[in-house]
């Protein structure tokens, strides 16, 4: 217990000192900076060249939206996901152990070249992303968390970080075991998490990005609109363009769905005007879902 403990605090503490550090020396390698300034940029693109035109630069719940990109990717931590997530891991560590298994990683992938163990990294993470955002759809009581992110109705790049912050569980939960096997730390994840980010933004905002070819592999902002469409094909009742970064896994498994290049798409859900607009009751709509 008394581990678990120490887990829970260093969780706190230790988190505290690194967002801190994060604020007060800025530098090529911390998130909070780049997170802020991929957001401007993106957001300086929307307005010069909007997909758009009639959309307002400050549009639907643009304010909203902006309390969720800072709320996930920091305080989240801050409050209790990185203090719970401590105590998660080294739990399962213990359950491992009990078994007689002292090391999950299966690849000694820190032996290949850095590019590669990137790429690596990039491409694994991806498909399991892909296959999470599928189940987030297809089960009910994920998808009732799910549908936060799918209450947007008008998108921009702040949108992609809209989600509830049971995702992050879920998503986390789900990627641990196989990044685990493939022996990648934390620290391998500062240059893929900044892509993945910007392309997140990217595939959210209202710019009109031609792909040509490259269509077949990454994501866009007008494939991923066709998944916040409202009306959903017969043929894919719980969704469509399930990409995170990568396209191409839509293409392998038949969920690819982009009829046209429409820019004005009816986007959520049915019976999204019975879903909550205040932020507090976003948060917690599931739970009383859940909870009469």
């Amino acid at each position: 217990m008394e581990r678990y403990l120490k887990a829970f605090s260093d969780g706190y503490t230790g988190y505290f000192t690194y967002l801190v550090n994060e604020i007060l020396h800025p530098g090529w390698h911390n998130y909070f900076y780049w997170l802020v300034g991929l957001s401007a940029s993106i957001w300086l693109l929307e307005i010069v060249f909007p997909w758009r035109k009639d959309q307002p630069v400050f549009r639907q719940d643009f304010f909203t939206d902006l309390f969720y990109l800072f709320f996930n990717f920091f305080l989240f931590s801050l409050i209790g996901y990185n203090a719970l997530s401590n105590v998660g891991v080294q739990a399962f560590n213990d359950l491992l152990g009990l078994f007689g298994i002292r090391n999950l990683v299966a690849i000694q992938i820190q032996s290949w070249p850095v590019w590669a163990q990137l790429l690596t990294l990039f491409v694994v993470r991806d498909f399991v992303q892909w296959h999470v955002h599928r189940v987030l759809h297809g089960v009910p009581w994920m998808w009732e968390f799910h549908k936060v992110h799918h209450s947007v109705e008008q998108m921009g790049f702040a949108a992609h970080l809209r989600y509830h912050w049971m995702e992050t569980f879920i998503y986390r939960i789900l990627e641990y075991i196989p990044l685990a096997m493939i022996g990648f730390g934390i620290q391998d994840f500062f240059i893929v998490h900044v892509f993945t980010l910007a392309i997140g933004h990217l595939n959210h905002a209202n710019v009109n990005l031609p792909m040509g070819p490259l269509r077949f592999l990454f994501n866009s902002p007008q494939m991923h609109l066709w998944h916040h469409v409202e009306k959903l094909p017969d043929d894919h009742p719980h969704g469509v363009n399930y990409g995170i970064t990568l396209s191409i896994w839509d293409y392998l498994f038949r969920t690819a769905y982009q009829p046209y290049d429409g820019s004005h798409l009816k986007l959520g859900f049915p019976n999204l005007a019975q879903f909550p607009h205040k932020l507090a009751d976003q948060l917690l709509y599931p739970w009383r879902k859940f909870i009469p």
